[in-house]
């Protein structure tokens, strides 16, 4: 019995090791495909311009991996989605799929959702929002303005419906006033850019092989735009928009860095996803 005792007090012991987070010795980061969208009429990001035109988009979603913790940086459409092999028309315009559940994505990489410590949301659109609900514990970083068009009095004049993201109210979340250094080093930074949405955010990751990415939120949705200064006629804010877009060129500009345009398909055909990773 003495032995019995001792084997079963040991795999006790070695359980929580087995399922344990993977440790990182250096920050990385981790590219998920987290849904697809064909646009029948891509003027609805390019008002007057490229009427009639079809465009595929894709919904990329991270996870930055740092010794201190991880974070989730947009969640893309609902792993429920999958399910459906065909989508679903969200609109007139938009049919969208989920090929790659998240969950899934992560499990791949030894990552489960409880291991999640940080949820970054560039903003609260259906297709970045997706899959807050496998993150109840993590620490949600958003912008004081987004926050209160999430959860404050008039949340359905901007759109959103908390009955929709009905975990993500009880999340600890911290509000933002402004950029935020998520581990506290200067290696991974939230960065204000309002005007898509009230409190619209982008990440930006310091990577020490890679070097400085910004991933874009919905500063802009593909490289044709971004480069014209197009501001789609759905965004909160014109005048903040193209100031936000502005002050993006101005800064990877001076230093130096990639821009990542998250719903941009041939830019993503070009970037490694998960299980590779960036360093």
């Amino acid at each position: 019995m003495p032995k019995l005792r001792a084997l079963l007090a040991s795999l006790v012991l070695a359980a929580p090791a087995a399922f344990a987070a993977p440790q990182v010795p250096a920050l990385r980061l981790y590219v998920f495909e987290c849904g697809a969208v064909d646009v029948a009429d891509v003027s609805v990001f390019s008002p007057g311009v490229n009427q009639g035109k079809h465009k595929h988009l894709t919904d990329s979603c991270y996870l930055v991996a740092h010794p201190k913790g991880t974070l989730v940086w947009d969640t893309g459409f609902s792993d429920e989605l999958a399910k459906q092999k065909d989508g679903f028309k969200a609109s007139e315009v938009f049919h969208v799929y989920m090929p790659k559940p998240l969950a899934g994505q992560l499990q791949q990489i030894g990552y489960q959702p409880a291991d999640i410590t940080y949820l970054g949301l560039s903003h609260m659109h259906f297709d970045h929002i997706g899959n807050v609900g496998l993150f109840p514990q993590a620490t949600l970083l958003m912008q004081k303005e987004e926050y209160a068009s999430a959860f404050g009095p008039d949340a359905a004049k901007y759109g959103n419906d908390p009955a929709k993201y009905p975990t993500l109210g009880k999340n600890p979340a911290k509000q933002l006033a402004g950029d935020y250094d998520v581990f506290g080093d200067g290696s991974v930074i939230i960065k204000r850019a309002v005007g898509h949405t009230p409190g619209h955010q982008m990440l930006l990751v310091k990577l020490p092989k890679t070097g400085a990415v910004l991933l874009s939120g919905d500063v802009a949705h593909f490289t044709e735009n971004w480069e014209q200064r197009r501001v789609p006629g759905f965004n909160f804010d014109k005048a903040a928009s193209e100031k936000a877009m502005a002050d993006t060129a101005a800064w990877i500009k001076a230093n130096k860095a990639q821009f990542w345009i998250q719903h941009d398909a041939e830019q993503n055909a070009t970037i490694k996803h998960a299980p590779a990773f960036y360093e």
